[in-house]
């Protein structure tokens, strides 16, 4: 099973560092990975780090991966091409770095990718003409069409209504455990943080200042200190953790 491993891996731009040696235990296949902080804490570096966008000091250690290209990246922007149809873009994700000729199997991944993030019926409608929810949406169908063995989200659920973002982390949580697929995802909603992943780790200021199981690292005392805001965190009638901010500070 893959194993993603960072040995203080840093990042500039020009002269301002904007990672500073992060390091990490090893992340598992199987696992969903928040990674949490404020704004410019430096969550978009990490990943256009890690995917090999930026340079920088340290190490990324993939192992037990069994593909060529075992890393897909969905950036806050994706970037898509107007010109294109949603169904041409996701198709076009799949076929990146495979064969030249498109196969029976590339157009069954890519109409399960849209009938399983829900939007199989935008398939023909031109990427320019979508909300910004429904483009993230095909962000995240370009990513999971690869099927990569670490995917990466920087912000997969900022432009999706709270229905769309259930149903996406849903996904991807169980794609994780039933592909052994390891999900890094960066998340502003605590709560679902809580709810949907099994580690975390926090970045403030371009540091790692927490990282481990979700539970033990969003806690009041590092809502406080990272987050600026008065929280506890309570079980639910389910058991579920839930998180209640009380005021900014």
């Amino acid at each position: 099973m893959v194993t993603l491993t960072l040995d203080r891996l840093s990042a500039r731009y020009g002269r301002r560092r904007i990672l500073s040696e992060i390091t990490t235990p090893g992340f598992q296949g199987g696992q969903v990975v928040a990674v949490l902080g404020p704004n410019a804490a430096g969550k978009s570096t990490l990943f256009r780090r890690i995917f090999g966008l930026l340079d920088g000091g340290g190490t990324v250690r993939i192992k037990g991966a069994t593909g060529e290209r075992p890393v897909a990246y969905m950036p806050q922007d994706t970037g898509a091409n107007a010109v294109l149809t949603v169904y041409e873009s996701v198709l076009l994700a799949r076929m990146q770095g495979r064969r030249l000729n498109v196969q029976a199997d590339d157009l069954a991944e890519v109409d399960h990718a849209l009938a399983e993030l829900g939007i199989a019926h935008l398939g023909e409608r031109d990427i320019g003409d979508l909300s910004g929810g429904q483009r993230q949406l095909v962000g995240a169908a370009q990513a999971l069409v690869q099927n990569p063995e670490i995917l990466l989200l920087d912000e997969p659920t900022s432009a999706l209504d709270l229905h769309r973002q259930i149903h996406l982390l849903s996904i991807l949580r169980r794609l994780a455990r039933e592909r052994g697929m390891l999900v890094i995802a960066a998340l502003h909603d605590l709560g679902h943080a809580l709810r949907f992943t099994d580690q975390a780790m926090v970045l403030e200021n371009g540091q790692l200042v927490a990282c481990g199981p979700t539970d033990e690292v969003v806690t009041p005392e590092l809502l406080h200190r990272v987050y600026r805001v008065t929280a506890r965190i309570e079980s639910c009638s389910k058991g579920r953790p839930q998180l209640i901010v009380e005021e900014a500070v």
